[in-house]
């Protein structure tokens, strides 16, 4: 009788399943701490730019005082690599992503909407690609504190203060980590971000009777 040799489970894979939405060139095959940088400190969402480890730029964003619906996130080189855009009328403030510069008549590939219209409440993502892929966004992006899970509760991205590795010190708001989980969609992540710092990106601190802007730090 011929022995059948028992295998041991397979480990999961390391870089999980590839979530490709906007493009497969930012699939990292390890965790991917970006660094973003506001570019303006005036108005909500007037640019952005995403650096590597390496310090070399990974995504722009430059509004240059345009339509404060749609936002466009290019890489290094200037290519439009996804279109967000507010969707009017809407009660749960939803946003669209459209793949590229987006056209007329145009389809999303993904939405981002408030799971309720009042208060602090958590963002739903529907994904548009056939597979009926939902991620949901917890915490809060005025305090740079959010985590992006899937459908099974895995955190695929992280949003969090950033703190300067040379002096221990926490960099301001206008200064944060976004770290992209193994196989997920860094300019999907991105965009995530765009459509964040719109909805609730920074609002005014209380203190007393005083509102002061979470970019003014102590």
């Amino acid at each position: 009788m011929e022995l059948v040799e028992e295998k041991a489970p397979k480990e999961e894979n390391k870089i999980g399943e590839r979530r490709i939405v906007v493009d497969k060139a930012y699939l990292y095959d390890e965790d991917n701490p970006l660094t973003v940088c506001k570019t303006s400190l005036f108005h909500t969402g007037d640019g952005f730019t995403t650096y590597d480890c390496n310090g070399d730029i990974i995504f722009r964003v430059d509004s240059y005082g345009r339509d404060n619906d749609e936002f466009v996130l290019m890489d290094a080189t200037g290519k439009c690599l996804l279109t967000v855009k507010r969707k009017r009328p809407t009660l749960h403030q939803r946003w669209e992503g459209f793949l590229g510069e987006r056209q007329e008549g145009q389809k999303p590939i993904f939405s981002v909407r408030r799971s309720s219209i009042i208060g602090r409440c958590t963002m739903e993502v529907e994904v548009y690609d056939g597979t009926g892929e939902e991620y949901t966004i917890d915490g809060d992006f005025s305090l740079r504190k959010c985590v992006i899970y899937d459908t099974e509760k895995r955190t695929v991205a992280e949003i969090k203060r950033k703190v300067d590795a040379s002096t221990n010190v926490m960099l301001g708001r206008d200064v944060f980590t976004l770290e992209i989980k193994p196989g997920f969609d860094g300019a999907f992540a991105m965009g995530l971000v765009l459509v964040l710092d719109q909805i609730n990106g920074d609002d005014p601190v209380e203190i007393g009777d005083e509102q002061v802007h979470p970019f003014v730090e102590d």
